[in-house]
């Protein structure tokens, strides 16, 4: 510039014509081009990390358990984890598929929806309890309902029926033990979309009988919140791998959010104390997160499939 300066005092003439045609275009294009670098320097480090879950419970429950992980997150890692709150099962894994949410906590079966959705999206987490996971069988006090073939003949409500623990492995339990779920019950099976609302109906007798996820039917008797006087348990499913974390791929979380980010969410998850933290006990009801893969939800993509459950439509 000062050359520049120089050159223009004893050129005048020149030296403007090449300051206006020559220099100060490049001047401007360089400043465009480094405030487009620093806007996206900025982008990528206030780009919003989503999470999400499946609404198998009291919506006011999970958002209030939810939100706070995000928080935790936030502070773990640096990001800005914000919740982002469905209506149903499908939306929860369209959104993974369509990246408005990188980490979703999903059942067995929307898992495996979820990870067919996107290439080389992984299983990260699921609590303590999910490798041995259960459903139970529940029905009204006076149905007569002893064992799962006493279902036959009588009205009957799963949870959502994208649910594994309400819906999948229940079907196939009940088909198990000679109970075709399209036929043998009165009336078609309802779908209550939850396991508290299945709770809800047996209990009210809108249905004889029902499944649910076994823990959220253990912690509304320990807390009291439902009248065994009304409603009673049958029995409890063998168990299954069922709930975890899913998240889009490391190349993609990386290339997204900055190097190390995906390990950064995986090591804040796995470090989370759920027990000591009332929001989120309330929902996860766990001691804590330990380490998932794909591979252990090989059973709940074969049933799936052979129910031909195995895809959610957009």
């Amino acid at each position: 510039m000062i050359l520049l300066y120089t050159f223009q005092r004893k050129n005048p003439y020149i030296g403007g014509t090449i300051l206006k045609k020559f220099i100060l275009p490049f001047i401007v294009l360089m400043s465009v081009l480094l405030f487009i670098g620093c806007s996206k320097n900025v982008d990528e480090k206030t780009k919003t990390f989503y999470i999400g879950g499946i609404p198998d419970q009291s919506q006011s429950v999970q958002s209030d358990s939810m939100n706070e992980l995000a928080a935790i997150l936030s502070e773990a890692t640096g990001l800005d984890v914000q919740y982002k709150e469905v209506t149903d099962y499908a939306a929860v894994v369209n959104g993974f598929a369509r990246d408005e949410i990188q980490l979703a906590w999903f059942g067995g079966l929307t898992g495996v929806q979820a990870r067919a959705k996107v290439k080389n999206s992984v299983a990260v987490a699921q609590r303590i309890e999910d490798p041995n996971f259960q459903s139970i069988f529940i029905a009204g006090i006076d149905t007569g309902i002893e064992s799962l073939t006493d279902y036959k003949g009588k009205s009957f409500t799963f949870g959502s029926e994208s649910s594994t623990s309400g819906h999948l492995m229940p079907r196939y339990f009940l088909t198990q033990a000679g109970i075709n779920p399209d036929t043998d019950f009165t009336g078609e099976a309802g779908y209550s979309g939850s396991h508290d609302r299945t709770i809800e109906l047996v209990a009210n007798g809108t249905f004889d009988g029902g499944a649910l996820n076994i823990y959220v039917w253990q912690r509304y008797v320990e807390e009291g919140l439902i009248d065994l006087s009304n409603i009673k348990e049958v029995e409890e499913s063998p168990e299954y791998y069922d709930y975890n974390f899913t998240m889009r791929s490391k190349e993609d979380i990386d290339a997204a959010y900055g190097e190390g980010v995906f390990d950064k969410i995986v090591e804040a998850l796995l470090a989370v104390d759920i027990r000591n933290n009332e929001s989120l006990n309330k929902y996860f009801n766990s001691e804590g997160f330990i380490p998932a893969n794909n591979e252990q939800f090989a059973l709940i993509q074969e049933t799936a499939e052979n129910l031909g459950l195995h895809h959610v439509k957009d």
